[in-house]
Formats: structure tokens, sequence, C-alpha cells
């Protein structure tokens, strides 16, 4: 499996005409190496690879990183030239997105024999399309946080913290079997609600109001990522009328998800049902982004998105609205693309869910 992996690495180095690329994004170097440690680079060349971490890793990098060599170093960069020269290595790649200045200055200072080449898009792109056993870890981690939210719905109740309950939500995943959570959770009642990023506050939920939970977890490094939007009793007519607007601009753009379509066209789908219902100033923000080792990655789906869906493809379907001054809905699953449309790997009911206040 890495195998294949890595041969997308070099397939890249091969057509920029380069010795090797080196990477130093973690998650990058895990898709590649397998180590799940917070130090290492790996050395993707044309014909073998290399792994190097320093001494509180090498153990660890024994069990973990398989089919090529792992080099202790004590100082990262001294370790990294004394390879590429010991190699020959004198055309070699990094990630564009990925590699500081200070850090790229500091590199070619070290080996100055060497041409330093950015790669941008070829690498923000090398995990964008999932293997079978990616998309079977993203469909447990989207099984254990949904599992996890059904659990803590009870909990959401009258003159709950907004903060409290995130916590609740948290340990509910925990106990499920995640092994982190994927970012800070959004809960966002009432007002709140036209924030699209209102982290969970001190604000106490009150009833009638509809509150916003986007929520995620970690298993086996892969990341979730799915936002529901409850009423805490019943809903007055413009809640309904608002959340069926945002369910049905969901609904469409998900029944359009196959191989082929662009990105443009699955975002403009959503959109384009938002304003001619009269709230297309009240969404803001892309469709969708790629869900993975990162909780945010490539592809994006938005009108600025590059690209189609392609299968084995993974990320998120969130249209919302977002009024200040009254709240808002965001409905997100996250989807993994098939061979003729695509399955929701996030398995909350998008029905809106009425909670007793």
């Amino acid at each position: 499996m890495l195998e294949s992996r890595i041969d997308k690495a070099r397939g890249c180095a091969e057509k920029h005409g380069l010795d090797a690329i080196l990477f130093f994004n973690l998650s990058n170097v895990r898709y590649l190496a397998g180590f799940t440690g917070s130090d290492g680079v790996f050395v993707a060349g044309r014909g073998a690879c290399w792994f190097l971490t320093d001494s509180r890793y090498t153990t660890q990098a024994a069990r973990e990183v398989t089919g090529c060599p792992t080099i202790e170093y004590r100082v990262k960069l001294d370790g990294i030239a004394e390879l590429l020269a010991g190699q020959g290595l004198r055309r070699v790649g990094f990630e564009a997105e990925h590699t500081t200045v200070a850090l790229l200055t500091a590199l070619t200072a070290k080996a100055p024999a060497v041409e330093f080449v950015p790669i941008g898009e070829e690498l923000t792109t090398l995990r964008t399309v999932k293997d079978a056993g990616e998309l079977d870890l993203l469909a447990e981690t989207a099984r254990i946080a949904s599992d996890a939210l059904l659990a803590s719905l009870a909990g959401l109740r009258h003159g709950v913290v907004e903060r409290e309950y995130a916590l609740d939500l948290e340990f509910a995943m925990r106990r499920a079997g995640a092994d982190d959570k994927s970012f800070d959770f959004i809960v966002a009642s009432g007002e709140r609600g036209a924030l699209p990023h209102g982290r969970a506050s001190e604000k106490h939920v009150a009833s009638g109001e509809l509150v916003t939970i986007d929520f995620g977890a970690v298993y086996g490094g892969y990341h979730s990522d799915e936002t529901v939007t409850v009423c805490l009793g019943k809903p007055d007519g413009r809640q309904r009328e608002i959340y069926g607007i945002v369910k049905e601009a969901h609904d469409r753009a998900v029944a359009a998800v196959r191989p082929g379509v662009s990105f443009r066209e699955l975002d403009a789908i959503a959109r384009g049902f938002i304003e001619e219902q009269g709230y297309g100033a009240f969404f803001g923000h892309g469709l969708g982004h790629g869900v993975g080792l990162d909780v945010h990655e490539k592809p994006v789906v938005s009108p600025r998105g590059e690209g189609v869906a392609e299968e084995g493809m993974v990320f998120t379907i969130e249209p919302g609205i977002y009024i200040p001054g009254w709240g808002g809905v965001r409905i997100e699953d996250t989807v993994a693309v098939t061979a003729d449309g695509c399955r929701l790997l996030t398995r909350v009911p998008k029905e809106l869910i009425v909670l007793n206040p």
C-alpha cells in the first residue's frame, strides 16, 4: 500500500526532472512512510527512499516505517544535507506550501550544491484520492463521531453552557473510541448561529433556539467533519423555512456528486438554490473541503475550486445560511465518491432534530 503511495511521489519527481522530493509535512510523512511521531523527514528518490528522524523516534520508526531505511540524525538539517550529498542528489523538490522561507534558507546554506525546487499543487493533491484502507478508517472515524453526537444530545437542554456541552460531546467521542477531536467544536446557539466559526462559548443555550454543532473525531490518524443544526423546542415558521432551504441545497449537492462533476458545479448547485430563495447574501463560504489525514485538505469545493471529483475522493458538503441578529443553519456531511455517485460517511440524520427543552 505504501509503495503505491510512494510511486505517486516518484512520478512527480520524474515529471519535474528531480532526483528526489523532501517531505517535511507530517501528514505527508505519515501517508508515505507510516510514521506517526512528531518529528521526521521523508525523502522520496526516483530509485530509493529514506526516512530521517532523531534518537527519540528511532525505536518507533523501526516498528512503523517499512520499505526504506531509517537514518538517525543529531541535527535535522545536517542529516538531510549528508544524505543528499552521500546519495548524489543534486536537484531536489520540496513542499512549497509547507516549507517556510527560514527553513529553505537554512537548508540551502547546509547544502549549497543542491538546487531546491518548489513543488506546489501536485504535492497538495497527493492524498486526494483515498485507497481502500483510508476509506475504511474514514468511515470508522465518522461513525465514532456521529454515534457520540447522537448519544450526547440528551444533555443539550435549556440553560446548558455551550462550552459544557462541547466538553460532554468530546468525552462521548473519546468513550466511543476516538483518539482525539478534529478541531475545537463549534456550538453556536441563537444569534451566535450567524457565526460560521462560532466556537463554543460561555453562552447559555435557551429554549426556542437553533443550535449549530460542528464536530469531528480523529481515529487512526484520520479525521471526520460533520455539522448538525438542532432546535431546542418546537421550531417557529422562519426556523423551519431556513432549515428547509439549507437542507434542500445540501441534498441537491449530495445527489450531484459523481466522478467527473466539477467542484465549481457542485458549489453552484447548492449556492444557486439558496440564491433563488433570496438568501444568497447569507452564504459566504465554500461548499466543502477535502477530509483525510488533515481535517481541511484538498480538494476545495467552492466557486474557485479547481478540478473534478474522482472515485475515492472524500470531501464535505456543507451549505449554510447565516443571518446577523437572527442566527443560522449549517448542514454538513462528508461524502466518499463512488464509481456512480457517492456514499455518506457521516451518519447523523439531517432531518431537523427537535429536542425537548
